[in-house]
């Protein structure tokens, strides 16, 4: 074949290094173009305004593997199934306290199903290790975490004074030693709007939601987790050791089972506070037992928190006030204390606990709780209803996209949420 060496009478090799050169400067210009090929992830160049985009299981993992990328944003674009990355296949994001992820991930309100990973490491063990930054707006679906060290969660190891907002691990089994969390094991952080389930079990430090809070706050969350552990065990916290460490609006109803410093809600507040927040599951154990908190030590508070006595079988408690079940599904229980039924908690008085109003679901308009044909009536009468807007509710809430009246569009939303629960 005649080539350009032919014309100019190079040698064999060096016609060869000339074409070896000229592919790879080929090579290179392309990568150096726009195109999808050569994006990383899944696009995006992880900056908060242009996040990488995560849309594919071996996408997610390949996030451990790149500590360069821990500082940046990231924003999931689709469910992710994380089946085939069982044992240790997984590569967690953020190893250390040193080597933390620091960046933002935003879920946008996807879910990552079947997360797994066992390990006998001793530190850090979630779906992300140790955060010092963000995660929000992220859901995991039946995850299992199953480790032989300290802070374990399924979400987070240790939250490294970061961030963790409108998260869930439902229906997971987390396992572990010390410092262990249905959703966090070790908090130093700030935790909203978030929530557990499945069963959690460890040593020490073991919480529905969070093992151990040694800083900032846990507001507006819930655990319906059942716990269980040798000491330091409650439905939502196993204990809050430091003063800056509190526990507001929130609640657990999960089975909570330990040997020592053992609480409905809280096992033990060392240190700290415990606010407006309630217990209402089963507590067993043989030292320092109480219905919503195991112990309050001298440096530790609890106000205006409530425990069902019934259900919990526990007539006393380290602190908080004991209620019977038919009181506990009375809203002046809670209002007599301060709590706000406007904008935080609503219930169907006589049928269920206090619930926050983002667990309900837009179209329940009715109570019980769930969208059902009391709902379905409810939006009927008021079908084809105009000129609603904020003064009226948006017509009591029926005027679901905010258009201004009630049509197809708002149905086809209440459709797709029906016989949806309450969270």
């Amino acid at each position: 074949m005649y080539s350009l060496g032919n014309a100019l009478g190079l040698s064999w090799p060096c016609r060869r290094n000339a074409l070896l050169t000229t592919l790879s400067l080929a090579v290179l210009g392309v990568c150096f173009l726009p195109f999808p090929a050569c994006a990383k992830y899944d696009g995006g160049a992880g900056t908060e305004a242009n996040p990488y985009l995560i849309r594919t299981a071996q996408q997610m993992n390949d996030i451990g593997a790149s500590p360069g990328d821990w500082n940046k944003h990231f924003r999931l674009a689709a469910d992710l199934d994380m089946s085939d990355y069982t044992g240790a296949a997984y590569n967690i994001i953020g190893t250390s306290n040193t080597q933390p992820f620091s960046g933002v991930f935003d879920g946008s309100n996807h879910e990552i199903f079947d997360f797994s990973v066992t390990t006998t490491q001793e530190f850090y063990t979630g779906l992300f290790g140790c955060v010092s930054g963000e995660v929000k707006n992220l859901g995991l679906v039946k995850p299992f975490v199953l480790a032989q060290g300290s802070r374990v969660g399924a979400l987070v190891g240790y939250l490294d004074h970061g961030q963790v907002t409108g998260c869930y691990n439902k229906g997971g089994g987390i396992s572990g030693a010390d410092d262990v969390g249905g959703l966090i094991g070790r908090s130093a952080g700030r935790i909203f709007r978030s929530y557990s389930s499945g069963t959690v079990s460890g040593d020490a430090y073991v919480g529905g939601l969070v093992g151990l809070i040694t800083d900032e706050t846990v507001t507006t969350s819930f655990s319906k987790a059942d716990v269980s552990g040798n000491r330091d065990v409650g439905g939502l916290v196993g204990k809050t050791a430091d003063e800056q460490a509190a526990v507001s609006n929130s609640y657990a109803t999960g089975s909570v089972t330990g040997d020592s410093y053992v609480g409905g809600l809280v096992g033990q507040v060392e240190r700290g506070a415990a606010h407006r927040s309630y217990s209402a599951g089963s507590v067993s154990g043989n030292q320092f037992v109480g219905g919503l908190t195991g112990y309050v030590r001298v440096l530790g508070r609890v106000s205006s928190s409530i425990w069902d006595t019934e259900t919990s079988s526990q007539p006393t408690s380290g602190g908080g006030i004991g209620k019977t079940t038919a009181e506990m599904q009375t809203i002046s229980t809670f209002t007599d204390l301060g709590w706000d039924f406007w904008s935080t908690w609503t219930m169907c008085e006589g049928m269920n606990y206090p619930a926050f109003f983002w667990q309900i679901p837009v179209t329940d308009y009715r109570c019980p709780d769930g969208v059902d044909y009391i709902d379905f009536a409810f939006f009927a009468r008021r079908w084809h209803r105009q000129g609603c807007g904020p003064g009226n509710g948006n017509c009591e809430g029926t005027d679901v996209d905010g258009s201004g009246t009630v049509d197809f569009s708002d149905f086809e939303i209440f459709a797709a949420r029906w016989l949806e629960g309450v969270k």
